[in-house]
């Protein structure tokens, strides 16, 4: 069932449901508000019979009773299916009126004595036909009962007239409704069928379309806009997915070409010396620990990306893993000079200075990219040192690495974040332009961030901050 025609269904549902209601409404008050007046009609029918049989019985003889009947029946109209009569105390019948008569029916002794100890009552024998009994009290008479019957035909038609002419209304109404349902759900849902004209026309290779935003500030046009960011954010993943593949195939096929051709032109000579294998195993070792280099980093990128959630985290101490990462880097470089420096502000607790929320291998890995950089940057002046400041603060930890390598402009400082990205100042520097994107994305993961200032031939700065751990 298409959404045009579940609104329709939906909304008549609704409409049906609310007119039921509202005609039952109806129904109900008129029917007991016809119902209250016939009983108060028949009700005081009794109390005008029982002052017409006993004034009337006053009379001298029968005919100038039965004259005064006939004189005040004229001042009421006969009900249908009238029956009146009037009991004394004995629960006899002293009196009957009505052009039906009694028809060897009786009335029920049960009813006589009810209304004997209530003074009135009121019974129903079918849906409109009522019986009323009335206690009569005539001073030197006695008490007497009038009982008063009738059908309330007047009501039964005009209830008739009312329900047929409800249900004629309601079934108009759902026609109605059903018919204006299906024009403005298909009006309302006019943009949706827009939109899925124009996204059915969007490839893979054709993101840079977008939906058109419509009019107002509706549901549509936001599922537009929240659509079109949506659209936004692939295409910016496509880009740098196929950029990554390209740049990531040139680093790959380096080494690998270097491999492929030592071992070639191993294999054209047929004989050679000790010393020319050895070369060539050795630069076919060097390539290959490149590759392996390149490898690692790139599977450190997609680690680095994977949903925050699913990187388990734990306290660290950055300062114990700063003295990791400089035992480690001391191994790789032994010749050069990094100086540490570990500062608190006043106000952190004293326990746990530098401690943080996160992976140790990512942090680890990110803490060794920025030293190793540090150090490749600089391999042209190995005394000049490299200084590392810990800092620790209420919100932040931070760590500042200062070299005095040869700097880089800023238009290439705007780019050191893209995969494969090399700077012209070290394009000499061995490396593959993967250390500082996949640092920024550890601190992405980590919700901290990184920060690059660099002058060319002054050297560059490079600032970790970490959201300190509460």
């Amino acid at each position: 069932m298409t959404i045009r025609t579940r609104l329709t269904v939906q909304f008549a549902a609704i409409l049906v449901v609310t007119l039921l209601l509202f005609a039952a409404v109806i129904y109900f008050f008129t029917y007991q508000s016809r119902h209250e007046a016939f009983t108060e009609s028949l009700f005081s029918r009794a109390r005008v019979v029982a002052h017409v049989y006993l004034d009337g019985t006053r009379r001298g003889d029968e005919r100038s009773r039965a004259s005064y009947r006939r004189y005040l029946r004229q001042f009421y109209r006969t009900l249908p299916a009238e029956e009146v009569y009037v009991f004394d105390a004995s629960n006899r019948v002293v009196f009957r009126e009505g052009r039906e008569g009694l028809k060897g029916r009786s009335v029920p002794v049960a009813l006589l004595q009810q209304v004997r100890r209530s003074g009135r009552e009121e019974r129903f024998e079918g849906r409109f036909h009522q019986t009323v009994g009335l206690l009569y009290r005539e001073p030197g008479r006695g008490n007497f009962v009038v009982v008063a019957s009738s059908v309330d035909a007047d009501s039964e038609e005009k209830l008739g007239n009312l329900l047929t002419v409800l249900t004629f209304g309601l079934l108009v109404s759902l026609v109605v409704v059903g018919i204006g349902g299906l024009f403005f759900a298909g009006q309302a849902l006019a943009p949706m069928k827009r939109i899925i004209r124009e996204v059915d026309s969007i490839t893979a290779s054709d993101l840079h379309q977008r939906l058109s935003p419509g009019q107002g500030r509706d549901e549509v046009s936001l599922l537009a806009q929240r659509f079109n960011s949506l659209l936004d954010r692939l295409e910016t993943a496509f880009v740098g997915q196929r950029t990554f593949v390209r740049d990531a195939s040139h680093e790959l096929r380096t080494p690998l070409a270097a491999i492929i051709g030592q071992l070639e032109v191993a294999l054209l000579q047929q004989e050679r010396t000790p010393e020319e294998y050895q070369r060539v195993l050795r630069a076919t070792l060097d390539a290959a620990r490149l590759l392996k280099d390149l490898t690692n980093g790139l599977l450190q990128i997609a680690r680095a990306s994977d949903d925050p959630s699913q990187v388990p985290r734990s306290r660290l101490r950055l300062d114990e893993l700063l003295l990791l990462a400089h035992e480690e880097l001391h191994r790789r470089h032994p010749t050069r000079r990094i100086d540490l420096d570990f500062r608190e502000t006043p106000g952190v607790a004293a326990a746990m200075p530098f401690a943080v929320l996160g992976n140790e291998a990512l942090v680890l890995v990110a803490f060794l990219n920025i030293l190793e950089n540090a150090c490749k940057f600089t391999a042209a002046n190995p005394g000049a040192p490299i200084v590392a400041t810990l800092t620790a603060t209420r919100s932040h930890i931070q760590l500042l690495v200062v070299d005095q390598g040869p700097g880089m402009s800023e238009a290439d400082r705007q780019q050191v974040f893209v995969p494969f990205f090399r700077a012209e100042t070290v394009r000499n520097v061995p490396g593959h332009g993967i250390g500082l994107p996949l640092t920024a994305k550890i601190m992405e993961l980590h919700g901290g961030r990184v920060e690059v200032a660099s002058t060319l031939g002054q050297g560059t700065r490079v600032l970790l901050a970490f959201p300190a751990a509460g």
